[in-house]
């Protein structure tokens, strides 16, 4: 995984042994993306997911692993509205913290997230650009682990796709 930060914006590169169809399957379908979303430890469930542009995708992730000490039994509700869809290639979305309820997180950063797939010869690239409103928000959510969170979420992805590798290579 290849991480870089540009400004206020934080670019996340990764490939996948899958193809590209497999891989944006994984984020377009909510079973799929249900089953691999979040860091080693953590289960998600789903509670609204539209997968279209204009749709919303509200999420609760809670720590189900006992040896993250703390974090055990914590939750984190997540919302996302989609912006731009573009099958096999584009998803522009902006993410935000949220409450049960849906309701945005106002002194948590909003990210407006545009991920791109590109087939290569082993499989699928997909390059994450998140875009947050300052440099400074981007340190926070640096702070937080952003980045291993997201290394160990696409451990999980890369587990997933092995195991449902029926499908083909790009």
């Amino acid at each position: 995984m290849e991480v870089r930060s540009e400004g206020n914006v934080l670019v996340i590169e990764r490939s996948f042994p899958a193809s590209v169809s497999a891989v944006f399957e994984a984020f377009s379908e909510s079973e799929k993306l249900e089953s691999w979303w979040g860091p080693k430890g953590w289960r998600t469930e789903n509670k609204a997911f539209s997968f279209r542009e204009g749709g919303m995708w509200h999420y609760c992730m809670t720590c189900i692993d006992p040896a993250q000490g703390d974090f055990f039994n914590q939750t984190s509700w997540g919302k996302a509205v989609y912006k731009k869809i573009t099958a096999n290639e584009r998803i522009v979305y902006r993410d935000a913290f949220s409450d049960e309820e849906g309701n945005v997180l106002l002194d948590m950063p909003e990210i407006e997230i545009t991920m791109t797939f590109t087939p290569q010869k082993e499989g699928t690239l997909v390059i994450t650009r998140s875009q947050f409103d300052s440099k400074e928000e981007l340190a926070q959510v640096m702070a937080m682990g952003i980045t291993e969170g997201v290394a160990s979420q696409y451990s999980r992805l890369e587990e997933f796709l092995l195991q449902h590798s029926s499908s083909q290579k790009a």
